[in-house]
């Protein structure tokens, strides 16, 4: 998909353009995006720019750039998610990605996680406000995660501080088999060898997950982006 040219300034977000942007933009990650699903988006989207005022939930306001760093990034990991998983959405923040990853995979039972009060009451309304079923939010810090006795198959995250730090926090609520995805910008050769590395025991009894690395672009911005997809092995 090639960049967008003369992009509308006066573009609003819930406007037929917007709108359009996403569902078109969807196609370039093999998701499919009716006009349902574009209007719960959108529902998100105004919500969140309408709360952004009196709590800091995003830098990102422009209605263009919401669509595409927010809800069509949110959507690239959507092909690789088993239907059916529990999801834990780890530093959720906005509602990203787990919000939008529900809407357009309505199997999933999603657990949003924010250490801030005022991010977690946001994504309690918008749940409220879309009328989502099979997903809750709730506030703790991530070191403090492996109190919760709850296991899942999937913890995923976006633009989470360092992958070691991810994967050390995910590793403790993660089901036997599971999945653990970080969505990231551009990442570095070290930074991908250093998470491949902490997957060896250093007790020599071979793997303890294993990390695939999925590189692509934004649609429309050409914006390079990493998906660090790790599989517990045992």
């Amino acid at each position: 998909m090639t960049r967008l040219k003369n992009k509308n300034k006066n573009m609003q977000i819930g406007s037929t353009e917007w709108k359009d942007i996403i569902i078109c933009g969807a196609r370039y990650f093999d998701v499919q995006v009716g006009s349902g699903e574009a209007g719960k988006f959108l529902i998100h989207a105004g919500e969140l720019i309408k709360w952004n005022s009196k709590t800091n939930l995003t830098a990102i306001t422009d209605p263009f750039e919401v669509a595409v760093k927010h809800f069509l990034d949110s959507l690239a990991p959507a092909r690789i998610i088993p239907p059916g998983s529990s999801m834990l959405d780890m530093g959720s923040g906005g509602g990203f990605p787990g919000i939008p990853l529900k809407i357009i995979l309505p199997s999933l039972s999603v657990s949003l996680v924010d250490s801030s009060r005022k991010k977690v009451s946001f994504l309690k309304h918008v749940i409220r406000t879309l009328g989502l079923e099979g997903i809750n939010a709730f506030q703790a810090r991530v070191e403090n995660l492996s109190e919760n006795k709850e296991r899942f198959d999937l913890v995923i995250c976006r633009a989470f501080s360092s992958l070691d730090k991810f994967i050390e926090s995910a590793l403790p609520v993660l089901a036997e088999n599971g999945i653990m995805i970080a969505l990231k910008g551009k990442t570095s050769y070290k930074e991908t060898e250093s998470a491949r590395l902490l997957g060896n025991d250093n007790r020599g009894e071979g793997l303890l997950y294993n990390t695939e690395v999925i590189k692509y672009s934004l649609p429309y911005i050409d914006s390079e982006r990493t998906l660090m997809v790790i599989k517990k092995l045992r």
